[in-house]
């Protein structure tokens, strides 16, 4: 009987015509034997992890086994190993921030061009692989830098970038002060918005030419001339016309607003950020904890436009609005870390010199957040606000292979940051 059954059951049962074969592993080029890795998406340290990389992404980050065969060895051992550091607020495609109100004017669009391939070289150098480009005067140059960036013609961070500015006449994003606005080139007055129709063909516009995001100028600017930051200047209409417009599109839309005024009709308004928020109070707090908007404040730059500018001689006005907004802007971003609202790291570079993005960790810490907070600030937080968190911003499988690595623990000393020693874009070792 036990024959019997045995047969009936090997009637009955599929059994395939050749062996099932083993998923293959996919082939790898490169494994990095790291010291330590910082694990941003859970805030703590691997020890003993290799990541393994093909092409540009990373396949796995798992505990070190035998070396690969004919896969290329790198050597960290000795590092602390970071994703790649991501700065939420530059200025690559710009002539620089100086004592004459006149360079952009002087500076014509190939040269600015070939300004901003220096810059975002020195960017990446520094171990910011990820950038988003926050405006140019020179409008659109910013998408020639993407472009260049993205082709491999010339070395530099990931770009993000807005097209220009979406700005009243006259207003924070103009160049004002050097000759009457309207004998301008036009390239520097493509966002000039009067009304919400206008404000809507604008939006549209910079989305066709190739911007990733929308830059709004809610309130005046410091280094603006005839403005004032506290003061609002697009309409809630305004900036309602550009959210809805860039929504149909996919895109989402930031806006510069130092004023408390200003952040909250931003809000109204939709944005998804809020770029500066010097003057920020405890209803506009609230208000973007409520619904989830971030906050890219730039609290290190006051220092530099204080000292840089007085010895330089920038306009009086620039440093007497600089005094008046810098120690309330960290007050408000100290306020912000403890009330647990959104915060990425941004820093509006271009004012001081592209390349010192990191002297920022340390004034973030310094305003209360941690060595781990800062550094997730400018990795896997910066990643969500750009929405490419399955993408950017952590040291995990499928991920971009945007590395750092750093001699010295910069959560024992977040200042580490400032001295990468390794760099690592897509896979391809940048220093």
């Amino acid at each position: 009987m036990r024959v019997a059954a045995l047969l009936a059951l090997a009637a009955t049962t599929a059994i395939p015509a050749f062996p099932v074969a083993a998923q293959a592993a996919p082939a790898i080029d490169q494994y990095v034997v790291a010291g330590r890795i910082v694990d941003v998406a859970s805030g703590t340290v691997l020890t003993g992890h290799c990541i393994a990389i093909t092409a540009d992404r990373i396949v796995t980050v798992e505990p070190c086994r035998a070396q690969p065969e004919n896969v290329k060895r790198i050597d960290w051992s000795a590092y602390t190993v970071l994703p790649g550091l991501m700065d939420l607020h530059t200025h690559l495609a710009d002539a620089g921030q100086g004592a004459d109100l006149a360079l952009p004017l002087k500076t014509s669009p190939a040269a600015t061009a070939l300004i901003g391939a220096k810059n975002a070289r020195d960017t990446l150098n520094a171990g910011f692989t990820t950038v988003r480009d926050v405006g140019t005067y020179r409008g659109l140059t910013d998408v020639a830098l993407k472009d260049a960036i993205n082709a491999g013609r010339v070395p530099g961070p990931r770009m993000f970038v807005a097209g220009g500015y979406i700005t009243r006449p006259g207003g924070g994003g103009e160049l004002n002060g050097v000759v009457d606005n309207e004998k301008l080139p036009a390239d520097m007055r493509y966002g000039v918005t009067v009304g919400p129709e206008q404000a809507a063909t604008n939006a549209e516009f910079f989305i066709e030419e190739g911007a990733d995001f929308l830059k709004m100028i809610a309130t005046g600017a410091v280094l603006a001339i005839g403005t004032e930051p506290g003061e609002p200047e697009l309409s809630v209409a305004e900036m309602k016309a550009v959210v809805d417009t860039a929504a149909k599109r996919g895109v989402y839309v930031t806006a510069h607003a130092h004023g408390a005024q200003g952040i909250k009709n931003a809000i109204a308004a939709g944005v998804r950020s809020i770029e500066h928020a010097s003057l920020i109070d405890d209803e506009a707090l609230k208000l973007a904890k409520a619904k989830g908007t971030w906050l890219v404040m730039d609290i290190y730059n006051g220092d530099y436009i204080d000292a840089i500018g007085t010895r330089e001689g920038w306009p009086e006005e620039y440093l007497r609005k600089n005094r008046e907004t810098t120690d309330v802007q960290r007050a408000g971003f100290a306020k912000a870390v403890k009330m647990g609202v959104r915060i990425a790291y941004g820093t509006d570079s271009g004012v001081y010199p592209h390349g010192f993005n990191a002297r920022q960790f340390r004034y973030m810490v310094r305003y209360g957040m941690t060595a781990m907070q800062a550094i997730q600030s400018a990795t896997i937080r910066a990643a969500e606000l750009l929405g490419k968190e399955q993408d950017l911003g952590s040291i995990a499988a499928g991920h971009y292979a945007d590395l750092v690595a750093v001699k010295a623990d910069p959560l024992a000393d977040i200042a580490a940051l400032e001295a990468v020693d390794h760099v690592m874009k897509g896979g391809e070792i940048i220093r």
